[in-house]
């Protein structure tokens, strides 16, 4: 089984959708360290909230080198706990959406996706019919997405 961390705005962007069980679906279990938990428990209130405890094929996990954390200052703790973790269990990939995480997990040598290239995935293997009204939908949910980056992905699914 592949091994999988998250961040928080896949996750959030995924719950918007109503589409977190994509991630079950190509990974069978995700990991998010403890700081993506709380990121997303602060959000309790929201209308998309989902206890990530409650759902058995996410794992939350305590990240065991907390001193790796002063190298990522620039990021959130979510982010820098996700690279930290997606290390310390060598993971396959990481799902990270932010321009400056995903960076900082190419210099860490770590296969990375977000959430256009998981709904891409789920498109290419057909649990998904359309990525366009998914696109429409995220930014209609307030998730920036470039006209230029849609342009690319909707080629890229076949969708133009």
């Amino acid at each position: 089984m592949l091994k999988v961390v998250s961040n928080t705005t896949p996750i959030i962007s995924l719950l918007k959708l109503n589409k977190l069980d994509l991630l079950k679906k190509l990974y069978s279990q995700i990991y998010v360290p403890k700081a993506v938990f709380k990121e997303l428990e602060a959000g309790g209130s929201k209308e998309y909230y989902k206890n990530l405890s409650q759902v058995n094929w996410i794992r939350i996990v305590d990240i065991r080198n907390k001193q790796a954390l002063k190298y990522f200052l620039d990021l959130d703790s979510g982010e820098a706990e996700s690279i930290v973790l997606a290390t310390e269990l060598k993971a396959d990939l990481i799902i990270i959406d932010e321009k400056l995480g995903r960076i900082h997990a190419k210099h860490a040598e770590l296969k990375i996706t977000g959430t256009l290239g998981i709904l891409l995935k789920a498109k290419s293997i057909g649990l998904i019919d359309a990525l366009k009204p998914l696109l429409d939908d995220l930014t209609a949910k307030d998730v920036w997405i470039s006209e230029k980056l849609k342009y690319e992905i909707l080629g890229k699914a076949g969708e133009h």
